[in-house]
């Protein structure tokens, strides 16, 4: 079956996940951290993509690019490939090091673009491991100290500065930005989306409203792609209900149309 072409961003920026084939661990200890941030530095050069935003996490990598020369899928296979041979050679490890091709959602607007630069910096909180400012292997250091890997100006310049910078990581108005390549929204992701989707109400509140206004925001949720399960889980309100308000929602709509 042929790859399907990726999809061109209208903007040169692109949100990148690289994953450890069947989810095994790419990184063993710091010097391949230190390894795999080498090579992100030598494809600056080589490929003249401009990196925007990095995290390293166990098993996956987050980057946000700039490429205005076309060379995104040439400059990922430089960093997977090199990075690979290292790995395998270094540890003994046998076979593909990275899950197939790296995968990548173009970002069409700046309001996307910030959100993807927080969501990068937010991974280790989200997947439990300490806060932003804890943790040491993302570029969130690099907005607020000195920049070594990733070029901050043109996030700074947006948000003018350090302060800015600051006020939009910490802020409590969640985005609803995810990595989704496709429809669906994974589990990790499904909180924040809901969150998003039904701000300033709190998730756990819904169940207790009145029916019309419940009703209406189930709907909601089930908008953005969550499925009904995933809906039921955050909520607590039974299938029935989602199913039922979801209908309602798609045929207000229709009747709209006509």
């Amino acid at each position: 079956m042929p790859r399907v072409a990726r999809e061109v961003s209208p903007t040169g920026y692109y949100h990148v996940m690289m994953r450890g084939s069947g989810r095994m661990l790419i990184f063993e200890d710091d010097a391949d951290r230190l390894h795999f941030l080498d090579l992100l530095r030598d494809v600056r050069t080589e490929h003249s993509v401009v990196l925007v935003a990095w995290c390293l996490m166990a098993n996956h990598v987050h980057l946000v690019l700039r490429d205005d020369a076309g060379k995104l899928s040439a400059a990922m296979h430089s960093v997977a490939t090199a990075y690979a041979s290292y790995f395998n050679l270094r540890t003994g490890h046998v076979g593909p090091v990275f899950a197939g091709r790296f995968k990548s959602v173009p970002v069409t607007s700046e309001a996307q673009l910030l959100a993807a630069v927080r969501y990068v910096h937010d991974n280790p909180a989200k997947a439990g491991v300490c806060s932003r400012n804890e943790y040491r292997w993302s570029s969130y250091h690099e907005y607020i100290g000195q920049s070594s890997v990733a070029d901050t100006s043109v996030i700074l310049d947006m948000l003018d500065g350090v302060e800015g910078f600051l006020a939009l990581s910490e802020s409590s108005v969640p985005t609803g930005y995810c990595f989704r390549c496709g429809a669906r929204i994974s589990d990790d992701d499904a909180l924040d989306v809901a969150r998003a989707a039904v701000y300033p109400v709190e998730l756990d509140r819904i169940k207790a409203l009145d029916s019309a206004t419940r009703g209406s925001l189930l709907a909601a949720l089930r908008a953005t792609g969550l499925t009904v399960k995933q809906v039921e889980r955050l909520t607590g309100v039974g299938r029935y209900t989602i199913d039922r308000a979801t209908f309602s929602s798609e045929a207000a709509r229709d009747d709209l149309s006509q």
